[in-house]
């Protein structure tokens, strides 16, 4: 049963003239002060989230972005700061993109970030989908199996320093430690320093495909997964969660359907279901404008994913609408009573869940984003009973 309320926050700034006739993706630039106001945000956010009665607050790991979309280059750095503005809340990272980093420092930051904040910041890898962030930090993106292969090993890495007081690694792309005479001896193993004081790590990763290989390495690993809502209600989403359960069997791990899982949802509360759909259209959209030309929304073509980028054409390209999505049950939109019977269906269908998370899509206003998180924990969160459930 759900007990566990979250929100993430990729880094965006608030920008004008949002939506499908909005202003381009690729003709966005802010100021470097503008950019940098998504720590301001980010610390509003937290502020909320932690006297409100929320669980975690994920933050996604992002570079280069002067168009304004997703603008945190460091999470741990950030939740380190934000640890010392709260008082209770978890920080998640959602997520370390892991090709990016060297296994050990990444690590090694994680551990001094677990210690710090006394056990408040949850760990998580991903492998990217920026071409511009991954390649530029000189790790393979676009030769999809050389990303996988990379970032499978780096994980590994990260987990023997976690979880082994010394140990070393021969794989395709690390020898750890190097074979080298240190102080009189050679160098056979290594330890990390500082390791995290809170073992075993509690460790996330997104699930983006219903892939055997990457559910088979996360079962293996001990690793949960953060699935999207926008596979809506039904037997996409049925299927991805059978899917990870599956996967779990197959390591030896018996587990009620939803268990090590959290889903993700962007929602938008008003006094009616249609005012809601109105006000969040052009997030929507510009949600989608950002990610669908990085190949994240399957569904679309070629075609559909260029008149995305011309605000001429795209009003009018038969592109996904906010009502699909709402009617699919992928982007919860109505009245707090709507959004609670569409959690407890969601329960009832996967009993072993325990955790969601509730945001708002890229471009939504922050100070609309503040209002909507609070009025979610005040007429959402306690329908819930979270306190009497853990």
């Amino acid at each position: 049963m759900i007990t566990k309320f979250d929100s993430s926050y990729a880094g965006h700034v608030d920008m004008e003239n949002v939506g499908y006739s909005g202003t381009a993706v690729n003709d966005r630039s802010f100021s470097d002060d503008h950019l940098a106001s998504a720590f301001d945000n980010a610390v509003a956010i937290a502020q909320v989230l932690d006297k409100s009665g929320y669980d975690t607050f994920w933050m996604a790991e992002h570079h280069f972005q002067t168009e304004g979309y997703e603008c945190i280059p460091n999470v741990l750095m950030l939740s380190l700061h934000l640890a010392h503005l709260t008082k209770k809340l978890n920080f998640g990272c959602g997520f370390n993109i892991t090709p990016m980093w060297h296994p050990l420092r990444l690590a090694e930051d994680y551990a001094t970030a677990d210690i710090l904040t006394k056990g408040r910041v949850i760990f998580g890898v991903g492998r990217g989908y920026h071409t511009r962030e991954v390649e530029t930090f000189g790790a393979p993106l676009l030769d999809q199996p050389a990303n996988r292969e990379l970032f499978e090993e780096q994980v590994e890495i990260i987990l023997k320093a976690f979880n082994d007081r010394s140990f070393s690694h021969i794989g395709s792309n690390y020898t750890i430690p190097p074979n080298v005479p240190y102080r009189g001896y050679d160098l056979k193993e290594i330890t990390l320093v500082p390791r995290p004081k809170h073992l075993p790590v509690e460790c996330w990763q997104p699930i983006s495909s219903g892939n055997s290989r990457g559910l088979d390495f996360m079962a293996r690993n001990g690793i949960k997964g953060l699935m999207s809502g926008g596979l809506g209600y039904g037997s996409a989403m049925d299927t991805a969660v059978e899917s990870f359960k599956q996967a779990q069997a197959r390591c030896g791990n018996d587990t009620i359907v939803g268990e090590n899982l959290s889903i993700s949802y962007q929602m938008f509360m008003a006094s009616s279901k249609e005012k809601a759909i109105s006000q969040a259209a052009k997030y929507f959209e510009e949600n989608l404008k950002m990610f669908a030309p990085l190949r994240l929304v399957r569904s679309l073509s070629d075609e559909q994913i260029a008149n995305m980028s011309n605000p001429r054409l795209a009003p009018n390209a038969g592109l996904p609408t906010i009502e699909q999505a709402v009617a699919s049950g992928g982007f919860l939109c109505g009245t707090p009573e709507m959004i609670i019977d569409a959690l407890k269906r969601l329960e009832n269908r996967y009993p072993g869940l325990e955790r969601v998370s509730v945001s708002h899509p890229i471009g939504t206003p922050h100070n609309l984003i503040l209002d909507q998180l609070e009025w979610f924990a005040s007429d959402v969160i306690p329908a819930f009973n979270t306190v009497e459930r853990r």
